[in-house]
């Protein structure tokens, strides 16, 4: 399995608070990716590492490295960082917008100015986000007027529409009824094939149905979140290597 991130030694600090400590790990490419743990453990603080978006917290500092392929991802512009990795949030937040500018926004901050070219890829994103079919005839229709799970549909076709090669998301359907859930889910598992997906879900039973591979962490003593273990879902679910996953993951803590 190609590894599309690689992670080394990677610790994190608020200030003198330890939120990770020494992570070490190898995100498959074009494979879907949950994180799981218990509340405080620093999977969203992880997640938020691989943009960079946790530079923008004052005193954060880190120590080793994580690489996209071959490159470190400390060495990238956090311009270009941000354009080849999407994040999709836990709440909807679609811009106060049409639904077409929603999606533009991101291709013209990149520069594209051209009307057709830029009416070609909302077409390809909403597509992308199996959203099209549902909103074509009402482009100009604010994006805050939509369904909770349209406008998380919504966020994603935004995020596709800069052609990212990683999808990040922190609890994408936790804010949505069942079965926008569902539909979410299934619309991961078809982007799959063009993006490394990485999931970070409180949700045991999405983890096993949505992710190829699945993270547990943990908290150290010093409250740190550190890795348990790694490895495809369902051997995590079924034959963890590690006691306290097997706890975690059957509801006797966290």
């Amino acid at each position: 399995m190609t590894a599309k991130i690689t992670v080394r030694n990677f610790s994190l600090f608020y200030g003198s608070f330890q939120a990770l400590q020494s992570i070490e790990i190898e995100i498959p490419k074009n494979q879907i990716t949950s994180i799981i743990g218990p509340s405080g453990c620093g999977k969203s603080t992880f997640l938020r590492s691989f943009n960079r978006m946790n530079d923008l917290i004052p005193n954060v500092k880190t120590h080793g490295d994580i690489f996209i392929e071959e490159n470190n991802l400390f060495d990238i512009d956090v311009v270009e960082l941000r354009k080849r990795i999407g994040m999709v949030f836990q709440r909807p937040n679609p811009f106060p917008k049409t639904i077409f500018d929603n999606i533009a926004y991101g291709p013209r901050a990149h520069g594209i100015k051209d009307r057709h070219i830029l009416e070609d890829i909302v077409e390809d994103s909403l597509k992308g986000a199996a959203l099209w079919d549902e909103v074509k005839d009402n482009l100009s229709k604010s994006g805050l007027a939509l369904s909770g799970g349209q406008q998380q549909r919504l966020c994603i076709a935004r995020a596709l529409a800069v052609e990212p090669e990683i999808i990040l998301m922190d609890e994408p359907a936790s804010a949505l009824d069942p079965i926008a859930t569902l539909r979410i889910e299934e619309l991961i598992q078809s982007l799959k094939s063009n993006y490394t997906i990485i999931i970070v879900t409180h949700n045991m039973q999405q983890a096993a149905r949505a992710s190829d591979f699945t993270a547990f962490f943990n908290m150290a003593e010093n409250r740190a979140g550190y890795l348990v273990e790694f490895g495809p879902t369902q051997k995590v679910f079924t034959n963890p290597e590690e006691k306290v996953t097997e706890e975690y993951i059957t509801g006797r803590f966290g």
